[in-house]
């Protein structure tokens, strides 16, 4: 047997030894195999984001228990408001409430209430309008600056099954600027390089579902 067969048939050995010790360590695969399983107690990573994302969808929502207890009366309302209208968002709504606030709030400081008309109830329209004309008559303007809402929690919540009217109170405490001047233009209240801060809560309702999208400021306290 010359030298060359000698060499292929030590090749051919060193190629059987090799594709066994592989066979040992990966072992054979024939067809679909189940994915390992992962060792008790030892969530894999696709386990741990399936129970992650089934703990959120069978869980309580977080957009309503961020601002209120997860069992109380203010949470079972944003509950069936979010059922009357699947887009409405408490979180978004804040946002929006916070502008409307400050919005309505300076209207009323500074006596211009037709900018704010379809954004409050009659019934608040009435009142704020009431004050502006007294105001009026005495002679009294405000000069006003806001200069921001320092906090912001929604305090209460409600949902009227007959009507679908949800209403949603907000405590809202801001910071502003303001000076009230007589007839003759003398300051008789307020310092316009001191702010002075400014707590309400108010209520906002609106038909949940309805068409047109603009909650109303249907009742004000401090």
């Amino acid at each position: 047997m010359n030298s060359a067969v000698i060499q292929l048939l030590v090749l051919a050995g060193i190629a059987v030894f090799m594709i066994l010790k592989l066979k040992d360590v990966l072992g054979t695969r024939d067809g679909y195999e189940n994915p390992p399983r992962s060792l008790p107690g030892h969530a894999s990573e696709a386990e741990k984001n399936r129970a992650k994302f089934e703990v959120i969808d069978g869980g309580p929502d977080r957009d309503i228990t961020d601002h209120v207890g997860e069992d109380s009366d203010a949470a079972q309302a944003l509950a069936k408001m979010k059922k009357a209208e699947p887009s409405f968002s408490v979180s978004e709504f804040l946002q929006g409430a916070s502008g409307a606030y400050e919005m309505i709030l300076m209207a009323f400081e500074r006596g211009d209430l037709d900018q704010v008309r379809g954004f409050v109830s009659d019934e608040v329209y009435d009142a704020f309008d009431s004050v502006v004309q007294q105001r009026t008559e005495n002679g009294i303007t405000i000069e006003a600056e806001f200069i921001g809402v320092r906090e912001l929690a929604l305090h209460g919540a409600s949902f009227d099954d007959e009507t679908g009217t949800g209403e949603v109170s907000v405590r809202f405490l801001c910071e502003l600027t303001s000076v009230v001047r007589d007839k003759g233009g003398d300051i008789i209240e307020g310092d316009a390089s001191h702010a002075k801060r400014q707590k309400d809560t108010w209520t906002f309702g609106r038909v949940m579902g309805a068409d047109d999208p603009n909650w109303q400021l249907v009742a004000t306290a401090e």
